[in-house]
């Protein structure tokens, strides 16, 4: 500030100086300087504002409205809400693609809690479908994350080198994807062991997976026994075992015809399409963002990780996971031995006619014995009714897999 007599005096430090005229120079000009304190809050507050051009060249900044900068404070902290049940959907939408601009669903610390907040209130909304196929790395690394999408109708699993005991499995047979509808766990290294974990909750609680339509289970190590595990999946429209220990034999069709009502296929079925299956919902780019993400990790030695699992106990169950996936999965659409199965319309007659006729000589059946010695745990040979039994007195082996859910 200048004094009235062109003397100066400069605020420095707290403090109030004077300086003269003489010790400055000729063409003095002033800069304002704001507070450290209230610099360090512009950054946040610039998101507040809409930067237009105006006519004379620069911008024009116009406050948000105050629902705007509401939202945006809300996604900044959306891993602290507590629940959004009663939101409004459309409300919604707009705050979880504000939280991902600001890359919630990427940090690890909040990612989980973000999505679980979305996931119970909008279910579906947020992921509809879900492709993982052949992204066993992806699966391993985000599996918290992918277990908090709830109420998917659609769950492509294929190649993912799952096993049979995989922690994946708890989340599958949970209420939380009791809605799922389509299910492909073909190329996984699972036998029988895996199908009945898989079939338990249903079989024995009558929970689960008990919505199911489309089960892809081809490429596996399953025999006939699993069959017998399939067959608590009432609402079962198509089935595929295709490159599985299970034989293309008539008695593997008549089993599946008398249990599950499920005829052969003659031609690839359009249910096992990859092409059905993609990611969709408000999360897929989400997901995109991590399997971009996954893919420029480097790719690290296996050497120290088999000497740590060998030392551990578990290199056994990795190599087995690792080596899940058959050769037959190389072979040319000629050579796969296609087993694909569906549900006919009761109201078409030319499959009807086949299946009451077989169904009624099924006694006089010279491979009525040797289909009874692949299922002892599932039939009994001097009564007609195995399934009444299976729900009310579980075996020990199926009460130790609820256990350990």
């Amino acid at each position: 500030m200048s004094g009235p007599e062109g003397t100066v005096y400069v605020r420095e430090r707290g403090e109030l100086r004077c300086v003269t005229a003489a010790s400055q120079p000729p063409d003095c000009s002033v800069r304002l300087r704001v507070h450290s304190s209230a610099a360090a809050t512009l950054p946040g507050r610039r998101e507040h504002f809409v930067s237009t051009p105006d006519a004379e060249g620069g911008l024009r900044h116009t406050a948000k409205s105050l629902f705007d900068v509401c939202l945006l404070f809300v996604a900044d902290n959306v891993q602290h809400v507590e629940s959004l049940v009663g939101f409004p959907e459309d409300v919604a939408g707009r705050l979880f693609s504000a939280a991902e601009r600001k890359e919630k669903f990427s940090d690890p610390g909040s990612a989980a809690r973000a999505l679980r907040v979305f996931g119970e209130a909008y279910g579906h909304l947020v992921l509809e479908s879900l492709c993982l196929r052949n992204r066993c790395s992806l699966l391993c690394e985000k599996l918290e994350e992918f277990k908090t999408f709830r109420n998917l109708l659609c769950l492509d699993l294929h190649g993912c080198k799952l096993g049979d005991d995989h922690e994946i499995f708890q989340h599958l047979t949970s209420d939380a994807l009791a809605s799922l509808s389509r299910l492909f766990l073909g190329a996984n290294g699972l036998s029988d062991a895996g199908v009945q974990k898989l079939t338990a909750p249903v079989r024995v609680m009558k929970r689960g997976l008990e919505n199911l339509q489309v089960l892809d289970l081809s490429y596996n190590l399953i025999t006939e026994k699993a069959l017998g595990y399939l067959s608590c999946f009432r609402k079962l429209q198509c089935l595929d075992v295709s490159e599985t220990a299970i034989k293309p034999s008539t008695a593997s069709h008549r089993l599946l015809r008398s249990k599950m009502g499920l005829v052969c296929s003659e031609s690839p079925m359009e249910a096992f399409c990859h092409s059905r299956c993609k990611t969709d919902g408000w999360a897929q780019e989400v997901v995109n963002q991590w399997e971009l993400s996954a893919s420029k990790l480097a790719v690290k030695d296996p050497k120290p990780r088999t000497n740590a699992l060998r030392f551990y106990g578990r290199e056994k169950f990795v190599r087995q996971a690792l080596q899940s996936v058959p050769a037959v999965c190389d072979k040319s659409s000629g050579d796969i031995v296609r087993m694909q199965f569906y549900k006919p319309d009761p109201n078409v007659q030319t499959y009807q006619t086949p299946l009451k006729k077989e169904e009624c000589s099924n006694s006089t059946w010279p491979l009525e014995k040797g289909a009874k010695r692949k299922l002892p745990s599932e039939r009994d040979v001097t009564s007609g009714q195995p399934a009444k039994r299976l729900p009310s007195s579980p075996s020990a082996e199926d009460m130790d897999l609820l256990n350990s859910y």
